[in-house]
């Protein structure tokens, strides 16, 4: 069920539990059933046998006309590869325009995951735009419009254990040199619930900034864990979280506060105590199989295109 100001709308597998619900809700409240939906609130919702496809394809369709993108050569991916943005004290391209269009790029992430990082990289520069801040955007129109019609695919599972990627990018803000942490969240074969942000801190390794943000990553499943424990879905088991830094899981799982980890403040050692507990288990895997790497930095065209399927990203074209 999904409630905004006055809209509800709600869905179940259940036909008989729908029409139960819905005659309930009538009964109580002055409401008027306009009947099925496929679109609400620039989410576009198509119900198959194998599960339920969500996508923004006539939002996307709406910003390339609104910033006059409708007739650009598309791209395979919305950040090229070498390119490096820096903030610029002179102000040559309109902050008002650029904020627009940073905005509702930033909407779109909702359900496609795979622009996270442009949009993301992009949003430090909307106080002094400059053209190549404004290329770097106009890019990802350009990649919209190659994949407009793509969504997320949510299939039928009674698998709901919960499952996280981690990783991180190490002093990659050329103006402040802090890393970004960045994590997803899968039940299932597809992501439900992806974060993007900046670090507050600079760190001084690779091993602390994935370090930090797998505490990040962990606070997160704790809330998921107790979210899906009011529903009914409680975690049995300790939730997997992968993450391409052995030293970051040993530095987890080891309480010894030796020398060269004596420097990071202790909140970040929050993760310890949920490790010790087993209601997160930290597991090392392979950069390639490490699919937060596409929320990291810019990708090639075949490395890309693999995460953002394996992100549970599709068309139905």
């Amino acid at each position: 069920m999904c409630l905004y100001v006055d809209d509800l709308i709600f869905t179940s597998n259940n036909p008989t539990m729908f029409e139960n619900f819905k005659n309930n809700m009538v009964q109580q409240f002055e409401m008027t059933d306009i009947g099925l939906t496929t679109h609400f609130l620039g989410l576009e919702v198509m119900q198959k046998e194998e599960g339920i496809f969500v996508s923004q394809s006539g939002y996307a369709k709406n910003i390339l006309e609104r910033f006059k993108m409708e007739s650009c050569n598309p791209v395979s991916t919305p950040v090229e590869n070498g390119v490096e943005l820096r903030k610029n004290k002179a102000e040559n391209v309109d902050p008002i325009y650029f904020k627009s269009l940073v905005g509702s790029l930033r909407y779109l992430t909702c359900t496609k995951p795979d622009i996270l990082y442009g949009v993301g990289h992009i949003s430090r520069y909307m106080e002094t735009p400059d053209q190549s801040h404004l290329n770097a955007a106009k890019r990802i129109l350009r990649y919209i419009k190659g994949t407009i019609n793509e969504g997320m695919f949510y299939t039928s599972s009674n698998t709901f254990n919960l499952v996280g990627y981690l990783d991180s990018d190490w002093g990659r803000d050329l103006n402040e040199r802090k890393s970004t942490t960045r994590f997803v969240f899968f039940m299932g074969d597809t992501s439900f619930t992806w974060i993007s942000k900046k670090q507050s801190i600079v760190t001084l390794s690779s091993c602390e900034t994935e370090y930090v943000a797998a505490n990040s990553a962990v606070c997160h499943s704790i809330w998921l864990r107790n979210m899906l424990k009011y529903l009914r879905f409680p975690q049995e088991n300790p939730t997997e979280i992968y993450i391409d830094n052995r030293s970051a899981i040993a530095l987890a799982k080891n309480p010894v506060y030796h020398e060269r980890s004596k420097h990071i403040d202790t909140r970040h050692h929050f993760i310890r105590e949920h490790v010790k507990n087993k209601e997160v288990e930290l597991i090392s895997c392979k950069t390639t199989d490490q699919v937060a790497d596409i929320f990291t930095k810019p990708l090639k065209g075949e490395t890309f295109i693999r995460l953002k399927f394996m992100l549970g990203m599709t068309s139905l074209d």
